[in-house]
């Protein structure tokens, strides 16, 4: 499943956010959540994260940036399942890594999905927006 689109939710007062319904099939009953790039959460699908770190395992063991890359990726992650009503419950390291007070977006990133604090998402995607043309010229050479 591809993951698109942008949700606004607001976390509740024991760390729950609800999951948009458009997401929930494609993550599966159990997926991973985790510190992600640019002071946002990662959700991946298990296989997806299973990929991942099988990949990131490959590296060899005495590459500084390797070894601190999967500690922090896995030494952050934490198992996830949806409730009755849709939700999941963010422990508060994670929470409080990625400065959410109450208002979350919640973004399809093709193979996973994000969660970040509204403030930091509006100034992202706000900094994003004005450098669409230039980022796009840079990756040209990738989208051939």
């Amino acid at each position: 499943m591809m993951f698109k689109g942008q949700f606004r939710h607001t976390l509740d007062s024991k760390n729950r956010l609800i999951i948009p319904a458009k997401f929930r099939d494609g993550l599966g009953e159990s997926f991973t959540v985790t510190k992600g790039l640019d002071g946002c959460l990662s959700i991946y699908t298990q296989d997806r994260w299973e990929a991942m770190i099988s990949k990131i395992s490959m590296i060899p063991g005495t590459k500084k940036e390797a070894r601190m890359y999967l500690r922090v990726l896995t030494g952050n992650a934490t198992d996830c399942t949806l409730d009755s009503q849709g939700r999941i419950q963010l422990p508060q390291f994670l929470v409080t890594q990625a400065h959410i007070e109450k208002n979350c977006v919640i973004v399809g990133v093709a193979d996973h999905v994000e969660i970040w604090s509204e403030e930091q998402w509006d100034a992202y995607e706000d900094l994003a927006s004005e450098s669409i043309d230039s980022v796009a010229e840079t990756l040209t050479e990738y989208l051939q």
